[in-house]
């Protein structure tokens, strides 16, 4: 059977990759060099320069590529280079729409660096295309999208948002990171760029710092190569190789993360201190039924809001866990807490911040994969 035949479970396994050509070797060497021998100027095996091209690298790459359904891959030293790359397809005075709920590294990337280089940012709420209507214009060259948003658990109309892009010629860019492969492929529903911060869900054990691109278009999957190459910020091979093995798994633990954030969720919805609790899995979540429609399952992120609004409430809840981590990042084995004010998103404005809901009472958790009842429990003490 051809491996592009395969299941998804079976791809995260063997998707793009085969057993070493020198050694048979079943598992990816890390290929630990920075140049290779020529036979002649120019005469190769396909590798010059780590730089331009490295075999563990290069298996990454085909991986995510396999995952997320089209032939061409692409791996940075993070999530925000790989970001950086993508913005670089821009010229001075394009314009480029985005959601209103972004991950404050983003928001960064966008406003203080690459608005002082003439690119034009409307940031919009995309829970309805119609929202973007007065933004569309010659100049529109690119719309961004995170789903589900990082921290309100916003779900996007991917299929819808990609007709939007079309009428406008412009590029659909997904950022996948919360969902991963394993619950939602955007490329398969219109988008032209899949990005994930493979930090988080795909290498899966918080020891490494990784972005990833997934592209449709082979002269689009050129020109990004080209950026890859000429900006230089690639991963290393120790980086690549650890991501490859944290994909393996990935079926496997976000199994778990689905079943974990379905008993948080609940259980926290339920309790009487909880005001609001942001999860796309329920009934009542506004674009739930959107998330039923492009998404296998609901993960394991979520965001919920005390009935004490005050953010020294939420730092003193987060601050008493014991079993979730206070700490940045999400989508590791551990089960981690972030409070996003004052931490993931605290490059947004506070004006900004607050229009869309993010108050300063909001706990952001990222659910790992042990006992459920142990995360309920740690909580439940935490809470009371």
């Amino acid at each position: 059977m051809a491996t592009k035949d395969l299941r998804f479970n079976s791809l995260t396994i063997h998707g793009g990759q085969a057993p070493d050509p020198a050694t048979g070797a079943v598992m990816t060497p890390i290929y630990q060099s920075s140049t290779y021998a020529q036979s002649a100027p120019g005469e190769h095996l396909g590798y010059e320069y780590s730089r331009s091209a490295n075999p563990t690298r290069k298996a990454l790459e085909n991986s995510i590529a396999s995952l997320e359904g089209v032939d061409f891959g692409l791996a940075f030293a993070s999530g925000l280079a790989a970001i950086d790359a993508v913005l670089k397809l821009l010229r001075p005075g394009d314009e480029v729409i985005a959601t209103n709920d972004l991950y404050g590294g983003s928001y960064r990337l966008f406003t203080k660096l690459f608005k002082k280089y003439g690119i034009v940012f409307h940031f919009v709420s995309m829970n309805d295309t119609a929202n973007a209507e007065d933004f569309i214009n010659a100049k529109t060259k690119m719309i961004w999208l995170e789903t589900p948003t990082n921290p309100m658990m916003n779900i996007i109309d991917i299929a819808a948002w990609s007709k939007v892009a079309q009428q406008a010629q412009a590029l659909l860019v997904v950022d996948n990171t919360f969902a991963s492969p394993y619950l939602q492929q955007p490329i398969k529903l219109g988008a032209d760029i899949v990005m994930h911060s493979a930090t988080k869900y795909l290498a899966g054990h918080s020891d490494v710092v990784l972005g990833l691109l997934a592209i449709k278009d082979a002269a689009l999957a050129q020109e990004l190569k080209f950026i890859q190459n000429s900006s230089g910020a690639i991963c290393g091979p120790m980086d690549a190789f650890l991501t490859l093995r944290g994909i393996k798994t990935l079926h496997l633990r976000m199994q778990r993360h689905c079943e974990n954030g379905r008993l948080v969720a609940e259980y926290l919805q339920a309790h009487p201190k909880v005001d609001k609790v942001f999860w796309p899995g329920f009934e009542s979540h506004p674009n739930h039924s959107i998330a039923q429609k492009q998404m296998k399952d609901f993960g394991g992120m979520l965001s919920f809001q005390l009935k004490d609004e005050r953010q020294e409430a939420a730092i003193k809840l987060i601050q008493k866990l014991a079993v979730f981590t206070l700490a940045e990042s999400l989508g590791g084995v551990e089960s981690l807490a972030g409070h996003p004010a004052t931490m993931t998103h605290a490059a947004i404005p506070k004006e900004e911040r607050l229009k869309i809901g993010l108050s300063d009472g909001l706990i952001r958790l990222s659910v790992g994969v042990e006992d459920a009842q142990d995360l309920i429990e740690d909580l439940a003490q935490a809470l009371g």
